[in-house]
Formats: C-alpha cells, structure tokens, sequence
C-alpha cells in the first residue's frame, strides 16, 4: 500500500511534522541545545539516551540503535503499519491522503468488512446483556470477571439460533459477514459460524473489529474456534489483547504472553494489563516478530506440564534466530494443572506478579533444559551437552548475548581445559608470556566498546579513572567499570602489576578471565590505546581525526608548520 501514497506528499507530510512535538506528546523529552533528549521508549534504560533533532527530522538512541523519522516513530511506538502511520499522521496536520482509485477502492473494501465486524461486535454485546444471554453472563461472573473488564474488552455472546447474526444484519453487510466467514453460506444459505459461543473480538491498532475468538458454552467438540483469515485478519500477525494493553497503560514495555482470550481477561481483571495472547502458534516466528515488534521485553507463559515444556521449547528454539542484544525473553512455567486464569485467582496479582518478576532469562532456560538427564561430573555428558546446545547456538545472530551463551556453554562442558588450545593467546597474555606477539597482532572482528574498554585497562590501567567515570554514566560498558573499580580499589597502576595480581590471585581471575575469552585476536596495544582514547574523548579524537584528514588531503602544499602538525597528529614521520 505505501507505494500508492504519492512520495511527494509523504515528504511534505514530514515537513509539516513538529517531530518534538509529535515525540513529546508520547514521551517526555528534556531541551539539550539544538536537540531533545529522553529515555528510550524502545527498550529499558536509566540514562536518557534517545536523541530527537526536530531541525533534522529524526530522532536516534544511541542505546539500542533506534532511528528514523516520524513516520518510524508512529510505527514503531504504536505498532502501525506504513500505511497507517502515514493516515495517523495525516489526521494530527489536518490532511487527507491522496491515494489513487485503486487504494481508494482497497481502503474502501476493507472498511466496510471492518464496519461489518464492528456491528456483528455489538450485536453480541447486547445479546450477551438481553435475555438470551444470562447463562453466559452467569459463566463470566463464575470465573470473576466484573462487568467493566467485560466492557472494557467487549465480550459479548453469540446466540444459539444458526441465523441471529445474519438476520439482524442490513443487507448492505450480510455480503461482507460472508466474506469475513463470521456467516458461512457454503451449505448453499447463510449460517452463523459462532453459535452458543462467549465472544471475544480482536481489535487492531485503531479499536477496529478484525476478527473473532469464541468459546462454547455447549458440548460441541471445538472448545475455541476463531474467525477465518481474510482480507483484514491474518492470524500470525495479530495479537489479542494489546489494543487494550495500550489503552490501559501509558507505554507498554513488556508483554507478558498467555496462551487464552480468559487468561487475559482474568490478569487484567487482577490488575495486570500487559498480558495478551497470539491468534495462532504463539512460538513461531511470525508470532514473535509481531510481538517484538510491540516490546522488547517479552515473558512467555505455559502450562507447567509436557506440553507446555514443548511449547516453550519451541518458542525458545524460533526466537534465537531474533535474539539481538537489548531483547529480553523470559519463560514462566506455572505449576501443573494450573493455568494464569486460575492461578491469579487462587493466589492474588501480586503473588502472581512475583512470579512473572521471577520468570527464567532466555539463556538460562535454553542450558536447563538442555542438561536435563545428564551429570555434567561426566566427560560423556558435558560432550553431549556440548552437543545438544552448540547447534542452537548457532542459530543466533553475532551479539555480546550469543558470545555470553557460548561462554556459558563451554563453562558448563568442562571449563577452559577444553579450550585453551584454541584460546591459548589469551591465557599466554594473563600470564605475561609472549607478550610483544600477542600484542603486534592485529584484530579482524568488530569488537564491543566494553571490550575494547577492558583490553586497553589490561595495557594501561591508568585510565581506570577515566573508565569508571564513562561506565557510571552508561549501561553498555558495565564490565570495563567494575574491572575499573577493581584496579582502582588495588591502586594499581602498572601493567606487569596487574597482570600478576589476575595470574596469582584466584578470586580476582575467577571475577575477570571471562572478559576476554570471547576474544579471537588480542588487537596491537596501540589499537586498543587509538580506539579507547576515541570512546573515553569522543570530540577530541574526532577533531583531531578530521585535522589529521584536511591536511593529508594537502599534503602536497603544507607548509613547514602544517607537516610539523601532521607529524604531531599522526604520532609519526609522514614524509
């Protein structure tokens, strides 16, 4: 759809945009110059790190990499597609889209199946409250729902007759009712599909009907059935419960997701709102990204039993191939027999709150259950755990997290006996040997700030005041900081000194060999010193950077001054 939109009206849309303004109104932002600055409403963070330049047009977190203009922002934060974002937008400068015919007609087609939707929404809401609809009534006060949660998420019942829906529909939406499949008309007439049911309707970004869940209040064998797929409901990408999670909550950053409609309800009932559910397979891969897409913390839970744990396991085995550092996935396994609906009521909100705050980190779920039936005292199993979890390791995008995970692992197969041969120039370097090759080898792979920062407190630990100041005001270099306070509570200030203190000193290498296994190549000292100085003074490593380039690219022409300068600046002898 987004290339029916004219690109010369998105750009003049952009224009007329005040991003702060827009940004503000979802956030708050503090003045920083020419720019505002936040804590990121894209993941979790203490220290604002969410840069907005309303004179540029966008905004940038140097956190979690986030970025992009106003139509971006409105996608990502509301969970809008292209198109809505744009007509979203559009409404806020009191603008109409010109799509073409075609558009038009598309756009068309799917609100009438949407305004079908919505009357076929209210009519079982007001059957759900007339006679008819007092035994299902009776079955929502029975599991604890009042009457405002039954409101707030539009429950509703559909009647047992096999024609109630169709024959209180004008004629202008019993066509589109087929079309949606809430009427069925391959028996050669009209049926409703959902009968005798409790309903609950899905909603899209915009409170929009696009689909149905119903459960039987009969004997019929399908316990759930839901709405076919059509032209406005595609089951993988939509998620039930979160239009209500983002009307109760003033920015959702964690989802918490249960496996009912009724689980839902009943955790929202009890005061927790962020829960919802997935149409479809809530493990497969469309369903993750949807969902994070939504938040970046997500807590999966399941039922405590086999199926629950192959559920999780799958879920678990599908989400390593999205893992990237700053998502959080987290597993709540309940106890047996028991489901999140049952359980809030036994046990009240804030128990059951304690044990979402208590649910089991993605890396620690994956070695658990991995090592499941197998004594670790065995070289056998420690290679058959190495077996099992390297594979799925695999799976996982380059990261800090899968270089943590693999650690892990290797830790968990034997310690770095089994790996000190691939690892040894490592090792040689805490032990002070070999030292001037291990240090003249370059490095081929792209490190992280933090590890950079913990190799040059290796070389020179003199910086370590520096470093601790850097780490204090940011989460990203947490290991270098604590590695900084520990040189700094020693007071040491030579290399040889603290290369002695990790070789001999069994607590302190049990609290820092781990920093630099990951490590492939040991970068050339004067690397590590070059990219450290650039991170712990940013704008003086950049001025001196762009000097350094004017008077290369006129080299020819310097003068006697200029090539003194650039001998200075180069720390070498350019002529």
């Amino acid at each position: 759809m987004s290339g029916l939109i004219p690109q010369r009206f998105v750009e003049d849309l952009l224009d007329r945009v005040d991003l702060a303004e827009l940004i503000g109104s979802r956030i708050t932002l503090k003045k920083a110059g020419a720019s505002y600055k936040a804590c990121c409403p894209f993941h979790d963070e203490k220290t604002p790190s969410f840069n907005v330049r309303p004179d540029k047009g966008f905004y940038h977190c140097f956190g979690c990499g986030a970025h992009g203009d106003a139509i971006s922002f409105v996608r990502e934060f509301q969970g809008l597609g292209f198109t809505d974002a744009v007509e979203e937008l559009a409404r806020r400068a009191g603008l109409e889209v010109p799509y073409d015919q075609a558009a038009r007609q598309e756009m068309q087609q799917a609100r009438t199946l949407t305004d079908a939707l919505d009357f076929a929404s209210r009519f079982y809401q007001a059957a759900l409250h007339g006679q008819q609809g007092s035994f299902a009534r009776d079955y929502l006060y029975q599991r604890g729902l009042d009457d405002e949660v039954i409101r707030r998420y539009q429950v509703g019942y559909a009647p047992a007759s096999g024609t109630a829906l169709f024959d209180a529909a004008d004629r202008d939406l019993q066509g589109p009712l087929i079309e949606t499949g809430t009427v069925s008309d391959k028996y050669g007439r009209p049926r409703d599909l959902f009968r005798n049911r409790v309903m609950f309707p899905l909603r899209n970004s915009r409170g929009r009907t696009i689909a149905f869940g119903g459960r039987t209040l009969g004997d019929d064998k399908a316990k759930y059935i839901n709405s076919p797929e059509s032209d406005v409901f595609h089951k993988s990408r939509e998620i039930y419960g979160l239009f209500e999670a983002k009307q109760a909550l003033k920015q959702v950053d964690k989802l918490l997701v249960v496996e009912g409609y009724m689980d839902v309800i009943a955790l929202a009932q009890h005061g927790i709102h962020y829960a919802v559910a997935t149409l479809g397979t809530a493990t497969n891969q469309d369903s993750l990204t949807a969902l994070l897409r939504q938040a970046r913390h997500i807590v999966f839970c399941f039922d405590g039993d086999q199926a629950g744990f192959r559920a999780a396991d799958r879920a678990m085995e599908n989400a390593l191939e999205l893992m990237a550092d700053g998502l959080h996935l987290q597993f709540l396994m309940l106890p047996e027999g028991e489901d999140p609906d049952t359980l809030v009521r036994k046990e009240g909100p804030a128990a059951f709150q304690k044990r979402i705050d208590g649910a089991t980190p993605l890396s620690r779920y994956l070695f658990d259950r991995q090592s499941e039936g197998l004594d670790l005292q065995l070289p056998e199993n420690r290679g058959e755990l190495r077996a099992r979890t390297e594979p799925l390791l695999n799976k996982m995008p380059r990261s800090t997290l899968r270089d943590a995970m693999w650690h892990e692992m290797l830790r968990l197969c034997g310690g770095r006996n089994q790996w000190q041969g691939r690892q040894s120039r490592q090792w040689d370097q805490w032990k002070g040997n070999r030292r001037d090759r291990v240090t003249e080898e370059r490095i081929d792979v792209k490190l992280s700030k933090d590890s950079i920062l913990c190799l040059a407190l290796l070389e020179a630990p003199d910086l370590a005041s520096e470093v601790a100041e850097l780490a204090k005001n940011s989460r990203q270099y947490a290991q270098a900081g604590n590695f900084a306070g520990f040189i700094l509570e020693r007071d040491i200030r030579h290399r040889k000194s603290l290369i002695t203190i990790l070789a001999l000193d069994d607590r302190a290498r049990e609290q820092f060999y781990h920093l630099f296994d990951g490590i492939e190549h040991i970068p050339a000292r004067e690397s590590t010193l070059a990219a450290a100085r650039e991170l712990l003074s940013p704008n003086e490593e950049a001025a001196r950077q762009q000097r350094l380039a004017t008077l290369l690219r006129n080299f020819a022409n310097l003068t006697a001054e200029q090539r003194q300068e650039l001998r200075e600046l180069s720390g070498g002898t350019p002529d």
